[in-house]
This record gives C-alpha cells, sequence and structure tokens, in this order.
C-alpha cells in the first residue's frame, strides 16, 4: 500500500530503538547529533550529500515500490479474476487477504531474523523469494493455487518494512532519518498506487495473468537493482536469537492499555481501507457505471490523497490533540462512505477521496504514537501495530467481499461503519481513562502529602 501499507508512520519509532543495541562499542560513533562523538571521532553514518547516500536511498526506494507492487497486484484486477477462475467476489478477495495476512504473521518473526542475520542479508532474501513467487503467480492453475503464492509472497515480503527500518537507523545520521525514511516510504506509496494503476490498464488489453507477471518482472528489475545499489552496512552487530526475550517484550507491549487500543485503531482504520478498495472494483464495473478496467485501475491515483493527509498528521495532533485528530479521521472516513453509496461516479469519487483522507490521517495519528507510547522494545511495539494493521487489512478483504456479496455495495459500505464506530468508541474510552488518571493524580499527591 501507500503510507497505509507500509506502516509508514510506525517506522520512525521503531527505527529509534533498533540502533541502540547494535551500535558497536569501540567505533565511537552512536552520536545523538550525527556529527561527532563524545571522543572527537567524526560520525562515519550516512548523510544527504555524502558517501554512498543517494545509492542508499535509490535502492531502499526501489525495494518500496518491488514490495508493494507485489503486495497489492491483485487487488485491482479481482473482477477478471473472479470471471476467469468463475468465482464470488469474496473467493477472489482471498489473493489480497493472504497476502496481507502473510505478512501479518511473519513480520514480527522477520525482524528478528535480521537482529541476528543482518539487514541486507534479509531484505535480499525476502526481496528474491516475493519476486520468484511473482514470476510464478500468473501460471497459477486454480484460486486454491494462486492463494497458496499469494500467502507465501506475503510471508516473505514480511522482512522488508522492519529492516529497512532498522538498517537506516543504524547506517544513517541521526538528522538525516527522517528524510531517509520519507524516501523509503514514498517508494512503498509508489509501488501501491502503480501497481494497481498498471496492472488495470495491461489487463485491460491481455487479462489478469499478463499483468501480474508484468508487476513480476518490474520488481525483479526492482530487486536487482536494489542489490546492487544498497551499500554494505558498518554499524550492524549480528545478536542472538533470543525467543524469551522477545515473548517478554511482546508480553509487556500487549499489556499495555493504550497500545492495545492503538493497536485495535490501526486494524478497524485498515479493515475499512482494504474493504473499500477490494471490492470498488466490482462496484465500478456494475452498472450504472460499467467502467473499463483501466480507467478501475486509475481510481488508485486517489490515494495520492492518502499521501499529503498523512503528512498533515502532525499538524492535525498539534491542534485537536491525538483524540481529537482520530475523531476527525473516524468522521470524515465515514463521511465518504455514506456518500459513495450515491448512484454518481463523481459522488463516489469524492466518497473515495474522503476515505482515504480521513483512513491516512487516522493511521499516521495512530501509529505514530505508538513509538512515543512504547517505554522500550519499539521495534517489535511498532511490529506488533504492522501485525494488527495488516490483520485488518486481510479481515477488511475478507468480510468487505462477504458483505457485498450478499448485501452489494451498501452490505460494504455497513462493514466500514461499523469498524469506524469502534475507533470512534476505542477513542472515547481513551478519553475516559485519560480523564480518570487525571482525576486521580491530586488524590494521590494527597496522599502522599499525608
Amino acid at each position: 500500500m501507500t503510507p497505509a501499507d507500509t506502516g509508514a508512520s510506525t517506522t520512525v519509532g521503531a527505527a529509534a530503538s533498533v540502533s541502540a543495541p547494535d551500535a558497536p562499542a569501540a567505533t565511537g560513533t552512536a552520536d545523538t547529533s550525527g556529527t561527532a562523538d563524545t571522543t572527537g571521532t567524526s560520525d562515519s553514518r550516512m548523510t544527504p550529500g555524502g558517501p554512498g547516500y543517494r545509492r542508499m536511498s535509490l535502492a531502499l526506494f526501489l525495494a518500496g515500490v518491488a514490495t508493494f507492487a507485489l503486495l497489492y497486484s491483485t487487488q485491482a484486477l479481482l473482477p477478471l479474476i473472479s470471471g476467469d477462475m468463475g468465482v464470488t467476489a469474496s473467493d477472489a478477495s482471498w489473493t489480497v487477504a493472504a497476502a496481507t495476512g502473510g505478512l501479518a504473521v511473519f513480520v514480527l518473526p522477520m525482524s528478528a531474523l535480521s537482529e541476528r542475520f543482518g539487514r541486507r542479508t534479509v531484505m535480499t532474501a525476502s526481496l528474491a523469494v516475493a519476486v520468484t513467487v511473482g514470476l510464478l503467480v500468473p501460471f497459477a492453475p486454480s484460486l486454491p493455487a494462486l492463494v497458496a503464492l499469494r500467502a507465501v509472497q506475503g510471508a516473505a515480503l514480511a522482512g522488508l518494512p522492519a529492516s529497512a527500518t532498522a538498517y537506516l537507523a543504524e547506517e544513517v545520521t541521526p538528522r538525516a532519518l527522517v528524510t531517509a525514511i520519507g524516501l523509503f516510504v514514498a517508494g512503498n506509496s509508489v509501488g501501491g498506487m502503480s501497481g494497481r494503476v498498471i496492472t488495470g490498464w495491461v489487463a485491460q488489453e491481455w487479462g489478469w495473468r499478463i499483468a501480474v507477471g508484468v508487476i513480476g518482472a518490474v520488481a525483479v528489475a526492482c530487486a536487482v537493482a536494489f542489490r546492487l545499489l544498497l551499500p554494505a552496512p558498518k554499524h550492524f552487530t549480528p545478536g542472538s536469537l533470543r525467543p524469551r526475550v522477545l515473548v517478554r517484550t511482546v508480553r509487556d507491549h500487549l499489556a499495555d492499555p493504550l497500545l492495545r487500543r492503538l493497536y485495535a485503531i490501526g486494524a478497524l482504520f485498515m479493515t475499512v481501507f482494504g474493504g473499500v478498495y477490494t471490492v470498488i472494483g466490482y462496484r465500478l464495473a456494475e452498472a450504472p457505471f460499467s467502467l473499463p478496467q483501466g480507467l478501475i485501475g486509475s481510481i488508485f491515483l486517489v490515494y495520492l490523497v492518502g499521501t499529503v493527509s498523512a503528512s498533515t498528521a502532525g499538524r492535525l495532533v498539534g491542534r485537536l490533540g491525538r483524540r481529537g485528530a482520530l475523531y476527525l479521521g473516524g468522521g470524515t472516513t465515514a463521511a465518504g462512505l455514506l456518500l459513495s453509496l450515491a448512484p454518481s461516479l463523481p459522488l463516489v469519487l469524492l466518497g473515495l477521496v474522503l476515505i482515504t483522507a480521513g483512513f491516512f490521517a487516522g493511521h499516521a495519528v495512530a501509529s505514530s504514537a505508538v513509538g512515543k507510547t512504547a517505554t522500550h522494545g519499539r521495534a517489535q511495539a511498532s511490529a506488533l501495530y504492522q501485525s494488527a494493521y495488516y490483520v485488518g487489512s486481510s479481515a477488511g478483504s475478507t468480510v468487505g467481499a462477504v458483505a457485498f456479496h450478499s448485501g452489494g455495495w451498501a452490505g460494504t459500505v455497513g462493514v466500514g461503519l461499523l469498524a469506524v464506530l469502534g475507533v470512534v468508541a476505542i477513542t472515547a474510552l481513551g478519553s475516559l481513562a485519560a480523564r480518570r488518571q487525571a482525576s486521580a493524580a491530586p488524590v494521590r499527591a494527597l496522599s502522599a502529602l499525608r
């Protein structure tokens, strides 16, 4: 996907925590200023304009393009897959849900493997497996085979998000980190959008199998260029795989009420988004719209609106607070869902704009709050958010398609509105919890004085 598909804003907090345990103790390069350490030794990490920075930026941009072009390569093609294989929308939606579900399940284990075997090694292996599977997808003889291949592909792609941000945290100076991560996120966004648009137009002329084959070939080129361009890591120190430590950290995060709420909010926002964009192709292919496949694929250009809304999330939080921004994101998404019910193409498109803007803003607010909330193990905290996020994507793709099959577009909208209601309810619970803590603080202070 786009920043919402990439977990873009989840990574900043993660990156801040990954570099600390792996920074080489003897080099004296772990300076927070990004220029020099306490001994006066120059920081050897990459910085804009310095050696290797452009190669690194381009390499990770291409990795992001390949990752999200592959991950959502079938989403715009579901009507054609349904027609070719003689299956329903809910059956075809498993080609999306299997990929995002595989990523959700494996993102945490893959992030742990990168601690032991290295970021570049894990990213290279992940892309190699994913693009190989991508070349096999066009030859899937049946829907079960296609779903199985997509699940393997999603599991392989799980090695990219956490490893990429960890690599950046270790190899780039702190002052340049946000910019570097932004370039990786831009690749995610471009890949998620272009993969859907390209497949739509190619499939209109030559069918869905050729379309996913083209995406596979593009991903191969990106993967090869990535491996040739990415500089060898200089600041990575292998760690041991300690399952007990990982389990304890995960348990601590899941025991935190605020983190649980943020995970649930991310999953629910993605349930709306996954359901809408999995089913929208069917709605636009039917009367009264009857759009050709190329135009249906081009609908995903609306993602550019999400890039803008995500980038303004920080200002929203500054003005409205985190919970206020979440209410606004949920309200905007709900308004878009209701507007999309109209039998008018301009109104449907406007509804998609609002849904996309509301989703990306809400996702950016929730995901960035994870890194600020976690007091330790921020990489694992962000990986858990990504898992919840992609579970929501899988659930939205499947449940939204089932609802469409049984109740038409109104059924899919109903599922989305329920998910938005969940976001509002969880945010309200957070507000109540904050008020209780605030009212309890003076009581504790008086007790201490006594």
